[in-house]
């Protein structure tokens, strides 16, 4: 269940969290992003304000946000330190797979301890072999004779992994089935069993993958070795076959936050930008003056506003009940490459100090690049986009 806020109340929000960025984080990122630390302290306080239960019902503990309030907590923080988005996002995708499909007993055992954070985790889709096409995946779980189920296989490029307590991991339950989806299941896999403490055997984290932007939030390998789990409570569903729907409906959601972090990223650069040039001086007049710069911040604003603008749609259909794939997907590629855009004219109009570290326009410029790559591609987009585009308009 989620809740629309009031226009005074989602401000007060923002304004809240605003302050949080202004006052706590934004000191910090230089030091923190460069050092690729872990920001335990924010997570923390990200537990206080309740943000891992965003859009977990109240029913279970969490805030029950809307997906455009969301989205539009997502793009405020994306503007001081997009990496810190990616410590609860993929973690509510989670959390989603549980509420949407979960069995009553699995919703109360697990949703209250993820909205408070005890419990923080991931969505573990990806593989080395298989990154866009879930079909492909090899990751395995074999029914045993007392019902539950041995996992073997990795994951790779798992955000919350390393320092995360759980997965929503997709695995073939039937690798010969016709189609490969319909052999496809979601468990939820921790690292400890939440009653006794006891680590689960076979559940092991590889390296911390040392990425080019998106510092800070960790993104690993997971490895399972006859990891072992009952039914009950982990099965998602309490049926085999449902896994690749679970995680597509959850990638909408998922697209709505990577698009809102390129509003926040876009919306960021064209600040800097729009600050600079009027401080900056050439040929005895501010930059702003000379056409050229001109043309490009009203670029700027414009994709700006635009992707905003999507991601709102897009936001609104999910809160609908609506499919929004193609919301979703439009919003997404968008967004992101608004952001790229936008980092990328920014350094120019900074000149020479955009290319320096002194400057948050190259933390931008590594950033943006991820959005295009992160939860399916552009180039997967697009495709999604033009066969709804189809679907929904048939001649």
């Amino acid at each position: 269940m989620t809740q629309s806020l009031s226009e005074t109340d989602e401000a007060a929000m923002l304004e809240a969290v605003g302050r949080w960025l202004e006052r706590e984080v934004a000191p910090h990122v230089a030091r923190m992003e460069a050092a690729d630390e872990y920001p335990a302290r924010f997570v923390e306080q990200l537990k206080e304000m309740g943000l891992f239960g965003a859009t977990i019902s109240p029913d279970y503990g969490g805030l029950g946000l809307s997906a455009l309030t969301y989205s539009r907590i997502v793009a405020r923080i994306s503007e001081t330190w997009m990496s810190l988005t990616g410590l609860f996002n993929t973690h509510l995708l989670m959390a989603r797979a549980v509420e949407r499909y979960g069995t009553e007993l699995q919703k109360t055992y697990w949703l209250p301890r993820f909205a408070s954070g005890e419990i923080r985790g991931a969505l573990g889709l990806t593989e080395p072999d298989a990154g866009s096409d879930l079909q492909g995946i090899r990751t395995r779980a074999r029914r045993l004779a007392d019902g539950r189920y041995r996992i073997d296989g990795s994951k790779t490029w798992i955000t919350n992994g390393v320092e995360g307590g759980a997965v929503a991991l997709l695995v073939k339950t039937d690798p010969e089935a016709d189609p490969p989806r319909a052999g496809m299941s979601m468990f939820i896999a921790p690292k400890v069993d939440p009653d006794t403490g006891r680590p689960h055997e076979g559940f092991k984290t590889g390296r911390k993958l040392n990425k080019l932007g998106y510092r800070g939030v960790d993104t690993g390998e997971l490895f399972f070795d006859d990891y072992v789990l009952d039914a009950e409570r982990h099965l998602i569903g309490g049926v085999e076959g449902q896994g690749f729907y679970m995680a597509v409906s959850g990638l909408e959601l998922g697209r709505v936050n990577v698009a809102a972090r390129g509003v926040g990223i876009a919306r960021r650069a064209l600040a800097e930008a729009l600050a600079y040039a009027q401080t900056r001086h050439t040929m005895g007049r501010p930059i702003a003056e000379h056409q050229t710069i001109q043309l490009k911040l009203a670029e700027m604003a414009t994709r700006a506003r635009a992707a905003e603008l999507l991601v709102e749609d897009a936001a609104r259909a999910f809160d609908r009940g609506a499919r929004a794939d193609m919301e979703a997907g439009m919003a997404k590629y968008f967004a992101s490459e608004a952001a790229l855009e936008n980092a990328i004219d920014a350094m120019r109009i900074h000149g020479g100090n955009g290319y320096s570290k002194e400057y948050p326009l190259e933390l931008l410029f590594r950033d943006a690049p991820l959005l295009c790559i992160g939860e399916g591609t552009n180039e997967i987009q697009r495709l999604v986009i033009a066969r709804q585009l189809v679907a929904r308009n048939p001649v």
